[in-house]
Formats: structure tokens, sequence, C-alpha cells
């Protein structure tokens, strides 16, 4: 099976229509202060106009509830996903108003049972759990793996929740063969995908052709 795959931090039309053609399951982008910050109008012109038929993704940090909401009916959002500070109300809120898939960022925390603690709380309220390294001062999009070693015990207990369990950070075509070994059900690229900040369809290609385990590796 092959793991659902999600493209974030699309910030162009150019990033749309690589993605568009992608075997990616979803696209992302960021509403969030950040270096790939988009504009929602901008993302609904580049949607429409790359016809783009992939799951549609938002990524907020500690946004009022009422903007996301207004967001994910603009454009509309299939998934919103929280990367910031939100409680359990905020994201039982979200969900509620939106009827979108929510999901709750994570942090990798090497006392995985805080981790783990944190997934079953929010667990009645949200959809999935995005699992991110923890780099000081960034809340995502750093492009640094944590310990996979972990990946089998993050799955087992979102499969015992009954939730969708999404591995980010530090995935490139060089890392998935190790990060496949243990078995993601969900990956989620941004940085190893691009090139000079743009998404790279050479490195989209040499992707998916080691996830499908083809025998072609793209230079």
């Amino acid at each position: 099976m092959k793991p659902f795959l999600k493209y974030c931090g699309a910030v162009s039309l150019e990033d749309v229509e690589c993605i568009a053609q992608s075997q990616a399951d979803a696209i992302g982008f960021i509403f969030a202060p950040s270096k790939r910050q988009v504009d929602p109008d901008q993302v609904k012109q580049w949607l429409m106009k790359s016809q783009c038929e992939k799951e549609i993704t938002g990524v907020f940090v500690n946004e009022k509830i009422q903007k996301v909401c207004d967001i994910t009916k603009h454009i509309p959002l299939d998934i919103v996903q929280l990367h910031g500070d939100e409680t359990r109300e905020d994201a039982k809120q979200i969900k509620q108003q939106t009827g979108a898939e929510v999901w709750k960022v994570f942090h990798h925390d090497p006392n995985i049972k805080e981790t783990l603690n944190q997934m079953t709380a929010f667990a009645p309220f949200v959809d999935g759990f995005l699992i991110d390294a923890k780099v000081k001062g960034i809340r995502g999009g750093s492009g640094t793996a944590f310990a996979w070693e972990a990946v089998p015990v993050y799955n087992q207990q979102a499969k015992r929740l009954g939730k969708k369990c999404i591995i980010a950070g530090g995935i490139t075509p060089e890392t998935l063969p190790e990060l496949l070994a243990y078995g993601p059900k969900a990956i989620d690229l941004s940085s190893g995908i691009e090139e000079n900040g743009k998404k790279s369809s050479a490195k989209i290609k040499a992707l998916e052709e080691r996830m499908l385990n083809d025998v072609r590796i793209s230079k």
C-alpha cells in the first residue's frame, strides 16, 4: 500500500501545477506567518487555473477560529491542519463549524509517552495526528527528521484511537527508503521536494519512483 502523500507549502501557480500532476493525495497551503505563507484569494485562483483535484489542506498556527472557518469555506479546504498551541476546544469548534477533516500537529518528544498522551487527549476532536520533529523556534518546515524508530509506536496509537497518523520532517527522495522501512501510513513533505524554493518535478519523480519501488531511479 502506498502511503497517503501530502505535498505542502505550495507558494505559486507553478508549484500547484507541479503537485497537481504528481501522485500526491493532498496539497498543502500555509496561512500562518512563514516564508511559505500564501493569500487565500491567490490560492483559490491557482486551484481553479490548475484544475487541481488533490485534497486541499490549510495550515494554521494559533489562528482565530472564525478566520479558520472563513478560509475553509472560501477555498474550500478538505483538511485543516492545526500547527500551534490550539486547544481541544479549538479543534472541536473548527471541526463542528467547517465539517472539514482536522489534523493536529504534535512534535516528537524523546519521552514518547508525552506525545502519546496528547494524541489520546485530542482523539475525540480530530481526524488525524501529524508528527513532526521538535526544532527550537520553528513550528514546522525545518527539514529535520525525528527518530523514525518511533513511527510504529505512533502508528499503533493512532490505529487504536481510529485516527490517521502522518509523518513529517526531513523526508527527501534520499531519506525516503529509510522511513518506508518503519511503515508510515501517511507522509508530508515540503522542503524535501524543493529546489531553489520551488517545488521540483525531478525531485517529486525521484521520490515517487522510490515510493512505488520502481527500479528506475531518476538522477
